[in-house]
């Protein structure tokens, strides 16, 4: 659930709700790798929030994402191209599977390839709310694995998220501490099951990693 939610993700303080595709491709423009911080917020249908979490994540064009949960429950999930592992520390369990089409193209990587916006999304401009410029957006998908989401951009970048699944249920993102274009460790998009873990499924030989643009 956390990988699906994950999946849908992207990326400004505007006067009206159509400048925030604006600020959307300005912040995009030139892009080809992003960091930052999160925080986490998933509540039922009636409201009643049922988990809070937080951590970091990390983006690059166009198929690589860490997304890493450190409280309350630590779980790593990465994307390397070919390959998702999601990485349970508690339970000492790592889950790899075939990165689908659907996987990797998430809102989240319409940041480095906006041509994915109008391919894949409704996209609709929402009314301005809490200092932050809206846009909506609607999967084209025959199946759409949720119902909306919405993104509020400030000055600087994303700084909220909003996710509805067909179920009603709604999960909310704050983003901080947005770098851009950082240099990323070699290693960031890669991952090793540690040494007795539990692995299930198996992973595509030699993945391939697509480099970042230049």
């Amino acid at each position: 659930m956390r990988f699906l939610m994950l999946c849908l993700l992207l990326l400004s303080n505007a006067a009206l709700a159509a400048d925030a595709r604006a600020r959307l491709e300005a912040f995009a423009h030139g892009l080809d790798a992003l960091n930052g911080e999160f925080t986490q917020t998933t509540m039922d249908a009636n409201g009643e929030v049922q988990e809070e979490s937080r951590g970091t994540l990390a983006l690059a064009a166009p198929r690589q994402f860490r997304w890493q949960y450190a409280e309350p429950f630590p779980q790593l999930i990465v994307a390397d191209g070919n390959n998702v592992w999601i990485y349970d520390q508690d339970l000492d369990q790592v889950t790899v599977r075939n990165q689908s089409t659907e996987e990797s193209q998430s809102p989240l990587t319409v940041l480095v390839d906006l041509s994915q916006l109008d391919r894949d999304y409704v996209v609709q401009a929402l009314k301005d709310r809490g200092n932050l410029a809206w846009l909506g957006l609607t999967s084209r998908a025959k199946e759409p694995p949720f119902k909306r989401i919405e993104i509020g951009f400030d000055a600087l970048g994303p700084k909220q998220m909003l996710l509805e699944d067909l179920l009603g249920n709604r999960t909310e993102w704050r983003f901080s501490n947005w770098q851009r274009n950082p240099k990323l460790a070699p290693d960031t998009f890669r991952f090793t099951p540690p040494q007795g873990v539990d692995v299930i499924g198996e992973a595509v030989e030699a993945a391939e990693t697509l480099p970042l643009k230049n």
